[in-house]
C-alpha cells in the first residue's frame, strides 16, 4: 500500500494521534520508528521513510522508539474494517493464529497458497506473516516482562517464541534492550500478582464510553459478564484456557485488567478486547460522515465517538441474536441465563471452565457454554417455541462442526450465506450477527422496530423501504448509523 510522503509528514509535523497506527514514521540517522504523534522534534524530510506497519519498519532494521512506543498504538482502522484477504489476515494475525497454527494454518483459514499470502501481505504491508506475528510478539513479551512476576525464559514461550534465544535477539533488535534489561527498570511493585497482566489499550478520541457500558449493561448475563463502578467486567474463553477481564474506560485509554488462566492467551485476550470496544475504529472519520445529515448532526454534536459494542465470541453473539428475536432484551436475558445454568456443571466438554488465579470478589465468570456445549442440552433447557430451539441446534451443530465461522477473520459475505442457509434465520440476524461478531462497519437493519422508531425520533421516515433508501448516504459506516437510531430510539 503507497503512502503519501506530504500527506504523512503533514501529520506527523503537526503530531496528530488521528494517524497513530495507520502509519510508522522511521528516522534514518537515529535508526528508530515512532507514532506520528510521537512528542520528540520533528526530524528533517530528508531523513525520514514512512512505513505502513512495524513490522516493515522492523525489517528496514529500525528499532521501536522508546519515548512514544509506537507498538503500543491504536491498530489501524483499515485493517479493522478492510473485508477483504488483507484485512482478514490481520484481524487472525492479531487474534494469534500464525503463533498457534502457523502460516499453513493462516493460509488455510483464508483459502490461499503461503506463497500467494505471503505476496498479497508483502505488497499492502510491506512484511508477510511472520514478520507481521513476529512484531505482535515482541509487544506482547515487552508487556509480559513490564507487567508481570514471570520468569525471563517462561515469557519467552508464552508470547510464542521458539527459543529463549529468538526471543532474546528480537527484544534486543525491536526495542535495543534485552529483556532483562527492561526488567532492571521495574521495581518488583510494579509487577502484579501471578497470572494478572494490567495495560492500557490505546484508542484514537473521542470515545463515547457511556453508551458502550449502557448498551452491554442492559445485555449481562449471569456468570458470563457485568457492569460495576464505570467498568465492564466478563469471562472470556480463549485458546488455552479461560480468563477474566475488566475494562474502564479513561480519557486516552481503556485500562484492561486479565486474569489469564495460561498466559500465552495475552495477545488474543487483548486482540479480543479491542475488538469488543470497537477501539481500531476512526471515530472521526465516522462523525464527519453522519453529522453530514441534519437527523443526524445533534446526535453526534452532543455525543462524539460513539461505537459499536462488538463481540468476543462470534457463536455468543449469533445465539445472543436468535434468542433476541421477536422478543424484549429482559425476556432474552432470561432465556439465556437458563440454557447458560443448564450447562454448568458439566464436563469441559459442556463448557466447564478451566481455573485461573484468584478472582475477585464478584466471583468468577466464565465465557459463554461451547457451541457443543449448547447443542448437546436436552430441550427443556431451552425455554422457547420448538422452531426458535431447532434454529439453535441447526447453529450450534454448524458451529461445533466447523462449516460456520464466526471468527473476525470470516469472510462476511459466506457468513451472511452461511447463516440465512439455517433454519430460522433471516436477514436480520445475520446482518447483527456479522455487524457484532465480525465486525462489518457498514450494516443496516431498516426493518429493526427499534431503529425505526429512533428514525422517527428525529425525524426520518419511519418505513423499512423509505429509511433504507435514507441510509445510503451513510454508507460505509451504516452499522454506527443504526447504533445512534437505536440511542434515539
Amino acid at each position: 500500500m503507497e503512502l503519501d510522503f506530504e500527506h504523512c509528514y503533514r501529520a506527523v509535523d503537526s503530531r496528530d494521534p488521528r494517524f497513530d497506527g495507520c502509519f510508522y514514521t522511521a528516522v534514518r540517522t537515529t535508526g528508530i520508528y515512532c507514532r506520528p504523534s510521537c512528542p520528540a522534534v520533528t526530524p528533517k524530510r530528508e531523513n525520514v521513510t514512512f512505513y505502513v506497519s512495524a513490522a516493515a519498519a522492523q525489517r528496514g532494521g529500525f528499532r521501536a522508539c522508546r519515548r512514544c512506543r509506537p507498538d503500543a498504538a491504536p491498530g489501524s482502522p483499515e485493517w479493522d474494517t478492510r473485508a477483504d484477504t488483507v484485512g482478514r489476515a490481520m484481524r487472525l494475525i492479531g487474534d494469534g493464529v500464525v503463533d498457534r497454527e502457523g502460516v499453513p494454518g493462516l493460509a488455510a483459514r483464508l483459502g490461499y497458497t503461503e506463497r500467494h499470502l505471503n505476496r498479497m501481505l508483502t505488497t499492502e504491508l510491506g512484511a508477510g506473516p511472520l514478520a507481521l506475528a513476529r512484531a505482535q510478539r515482541a509487544q506482547t513479551a515487552r508487556i509480559l516482562v513490564e507487567t508481570t512476576r514471570l520468569g525471563l525464559a517462561d515469557i519467552a514461550f508464552a508470547a510464542g517464541f521458539g527459543s529463549v534465544r529468538q526471543f532474546n535477539d528480537t527484544m534486543l533488535e525491536v526495542y535495543a534492550r534485552s529483556p532483562s534489561q527492561m526488567r532492571e527498570k521495574q521495581s518488583a511493585s510494579d509487577r502484579g500478582e501471578a497470572g494478572v497482566v494490567s495495560l492500557r489499550l490505546a484508542y484514537r478520541p473521542p470515545l463515547h464510553a457511556g453508551s458502550l457500558l449502557e448498551f452491554f449493561a442492559g445485555r449481562t448475563l449471569p456468570g458470563v459478564d457485568e457492569v460495576v463502578d464505570g467498568a465492564y467486567r466478563r469471562g472470556l474463553v480463549l485458546p488455552h484456557g479461560n480468563a477474566e477481564v475488566v475494562l474502564t474506560p479513561g480519557e486516552r485509554w481503556v485500562h484492561a485488567t486479565l486474569r489469564l488462566g495460561d498466559v500465552r492467551d495475552l495477545a488474543p485476550a487483548v486482540a479480543r478486547c479491542r475488538r469488543l470496544f470497537d477501539l481500531d475504529a476512526d471515530p472521526v472519520a465516522v462523525d464527519g460522515l453522519l453529522g453530514a445529515d441534519p437527523a443526524l448532526g445533534a446526535a453526534i454534536a452532543a455525543e462524539p465517538g460513539v461505537r459499536v459494542p462488538r463481540a468476543v465470541d462470534g457463536f455468543e453473539m449469533a445465539v445472543r441474536a436468535v434468542v433476541g428475536q421477536q422478543v424484549s432484551v429482559a425476556g432474552a436475558r432470561t432465556t439465556l441465563g437458563r440454557m447458560i445454568r443448564a450447562v454448568g456443571g458439566g464436563s469441559p466438554a459442556l463448557g466447564e471452565p478451566t481455573p485461573i488465579p484468584q478472582t475477585t470478589a464478584t466471583g468468577q465468570l466464565t465465557g459463554f457454554p461451547a457451541a457443543s456445549a449448547i447443542a448437546a442440552l436436552p430441550d427443556s433447557a431451552f425455554g422457547m417455541p420448538a422452531a426458535r430451539r431447532a434454529t439453535i441446534r441447526a447453529l450450534a451443530e454448524a458451529v461445533a462442526d466447523g462449516k460456520l465461522d464466526l471468527d473476525p477473520g470470516a469472510d462476511r459475505a459466506e457468513t451472511v450465506a452461511r447463516l440465512t442457509e439455517l433454519p430460522g434465520i433471516g436477514p436480520w440476524t445475520a446482518g447483527y450477527v456479522t455487524m457484532r461478531a465480525i465486525g462489518d462497519p457498514d450494516v443496516f437493519l431498516p426493518t429493526d422496530l427499534a431503529a425505526r422508531r429512533g428514525a422517527e425520533a428525529v425525524g426520518l421516515p419511519g418505513t423499512a423501504k423509505a429509511l433504507a433508501t435514507h441510509a445510503e448516504r451513510w454508507r460505509p459506516w451504516r452499522s454506527y448509523a443504526l447504533i445512534r437510531l437505536w440511542r434515539a430510539a
